[in-house]
Parts: C-alpha cells; structure tokens; sequence
C-alpha cells in the first residue's frame, strides 16, 4: 500500500512529464534560510526554528520560490529529473522533493503562498486560525499536530485543544498554556478531537499518514502547499507570500 509521500510523488512525476519538465536544462537550488530571511523578527522567541531544530529549504525554479521545513539541511542543485529519482528515505531527501514541488507548482500557477510569513505574520495567522475551523466545522475540539506558538495560544484561548508534538524537549512541558504531548498519545488525541489541526511538516518528515483518519484534516504553513494542491487538501495559510 502506497504511502501518502508516494502518492504525491507520483502525482508530481505525472505533471513533471506532462509539461515536459524533465527534459529541460533547469537547475534546482535548495539552500537552509537563516533565522531571519524565514521568518523575521516575530515578537515571540520559541518558534521551532528559533531553536535551531528546524530550517527552511528553499527551491528556485524559474524565478518562484518553494520552501519547506526540515531538521536535516543542506544545499542541492539538479535536474528535475534528478529530483524525481531522489529515493524518500531520509528528511533531507524529502525536504529537496517538497520544496521543489513548491515551487515548480506555483510556476504552474497551481499552488500559493509557498514562502513563510515573517515578522508579525504568526500572530495575524493566529487571529484567523479559530474563526476559520468555526466557519468549516462549527465549534469543535481540535488536536493541533505540531508546535506552532501563536496557533497553539490562539486556540486555547477560544476553545479545548490538544497539542502532539514529537520534539522531546517539549513532551511533557506546557507551551503556551497548552500541555504538549507526544507520540505515544496521537491515537487518543486523535480519537478525542473533532478536528485535526495538522502541520506540513509531516508530509516532509514522513509521518503524515499517522494523522489522516476519519476526521476532518485541516493542514496548515507552506511546506503542504504543493502537495495540497495536488491532493485537493484543506490548507490554512494565509499570512504567507
């Protein structure tokens, strides 16, 4: 049985070859974005990658920009085609597909809002995050995959979260205001909610599939955005460029 990872992959390697991309001479660069060309400086200091746990890779393919998040970086330049034979095996590899993917998909005009908000961008992505799970699914728990600070407070304030997270030096702590569990307790978490609030992320660290059951799937950030669109996934990110 497929994984969702190689689901998108092959969707992506059918729209490579239908537009005839992988027999063109088109460079792919990805290279690891400093704090600060990612994300600003937000008022707040306990984003992932502030930590120096996560940095965006970023992909430049005929002037658009894909980006996605990973804890295992570096620099790369290829074909498509040599993209395409990457094997997923590892974060890194899986980091070069994804951001690819974004930005090649956003040079198709299929994809959006491929580059991470900066500065106060968080905090008026926060400000939506609640009002927008109402609208689609009425007032509802919600398990947020992925420790993100301003959705995390956000939605404590407004309604019954829960918070997974698979970063062991949060596991146990309470983050804003939110207890942050880990991935002994994803099943309960997920059988306790009525929403899935889930980030991108795992469709670069490969664990996705944990996290699409029965229940409604919101994604959220610009690291989904190709896959998304591919897929016909619900996203929110609506402060990104």
């Amino acid at each position: 049985m497929k994984t969702l990872l190689e689901t998108v992959h092959n969707k992506a390697l059918f729209l490579w070859k239908k537009e005839n991309l992988l027999n063109e001479s088109i460079t792919i660069s990805a290279a690891p974005l400093t704090v600060k060309e990612a994300i600003g400086t937000p008022d707040s200091t306990d984003f992932p990658i502030q930590q120096g746990k996560e940095k965006l890779m970023e992909a430049l393919f005929r002037g658009e920009k894909g980006q996605a998040f990973t804890n295992t970086y570096g620099n790369y330049t290829g074909s498509l085609r040599a993209v395409s034979e990457l094997p997923l095996n590892n974060n890194f590899n899986r980091a070069i597909f994804i951001s690819t993917l974004n930005a090649v998909t956003r040079s198709l005009n299929m994809s959006d809002h491929t580059i991470h908000c900066r500065n106060d961008g968080p905090k008026k992505c926060s400000k939506l995050v609640f009002e927008t799970i109402r609208r689609q699914f009425g007032r509802c728990r919600i398990t947020l995959i992925g420790f993100q600070p301003a959705l995390a407070e956000a939605l404590n304030a407004k309604t019954d979260i829960r918070l997974i997270d698979l970063d062991p030096e949060n596991i146990g702590q309470r983050k804003r205001g939110v207890l942050v569990e880990g991935r002994d307790s994803t099943a309960d978490a997920i059988d306790w909610c009525d929403v899935l609030l889930v980030t991108g992320t795992t469709l670069a660290n490969g664990t996705i599939d944990m996290f699409m059951t029965e229940k409604p799937v919101m994604f959220y950030g610009t690291t989904i955005s190709g896959g998304a669109a591919l897929m016909g996934w619900n996203r929110f990110c609506p402060q990104s460029a």
